[in-house]
């Protein structure tokens, strides 16, 4: 019996997806997800507010970076949206005229909930090291831990973990400390 072929899912898929979801292709797949919870969104919010000053402003730090909340990336076929990323200036001294960024970031932080763990870990982990992200990291707001990553010949070693309310000086972000704690929500 015949199998109807797969139809890869193509850009102007995502132009008719309602507004309370997030598309994503992956792989070829349209991949959609609703907007962040509550404690999904804090947590990004709030590693954002202590990442931009310092290193996006340069305010009381070392600057060089842009760092951006759920920038839309076209990297090769891939379309991907994590809930931050941040570029070393240096390496995208200014910003593309397209409404999407086309360079793989530096650095990429992906808040995990139920809905989208497992593909974050499974499919866009892969897609990241393949593109040469060289930093990631997963959030896990019901389990309180941030786990960071390093890009090395490909594959992703764990770098650092944290939980709870530990202090953190994460690379590559490791000049300023935050307490984890800041992002759970009580």
């Amino acid at each position: 019996m015949n199998q109807p072929a797969l139809r890869e899912a193509q850009y102007e898929d995502l132009f008719d997806l309602p507004d309370n979801l997030i598309g994503e292709i992956l792989n070829g797949q349209l991949i959609t997800q609703p907007r962040p919870a509550p404690k999904h969104a804090r947590a990004s919010s709030i590693i954002g507010g202590e990442l931009v000053p310092t290193y996006d402003q340069g305010r009381s730090g070392p600057g060089g970076w842009w760092i951006l909340d759920e920038p839309e990336l076209h990297l090769a076929r891939q379309i991907l949206v994590p809930d931050l990323a941040g570029w070393r200036k240096e390496r995208m001294p200014s910003f593309p005229e397209e409404a999407y960024f086309t360079l793989a970031p530096d650095w990429v932080c992906e808040v995990l909930s139920p809905g989208t763990a497992r593909t974050d870990r499974v499919v866009k982990m892969p897609i990241y090291a393949q593109q040469g992200v060289q930093w990631l990291w997963l959030v896990e707001p019901i389990l309180h831990t941030l786990e960071v990553f390093r890009l090395h010949e490909g594959h992703w070693l764990l770098e650092a973990a944290w939980q709870e309310a530990d202090e953190v000086s994460a690379p590559p972000f490791a000049e300023i400390a935050f307490s984890l704690g800041g992002l759970w929500v009580p």
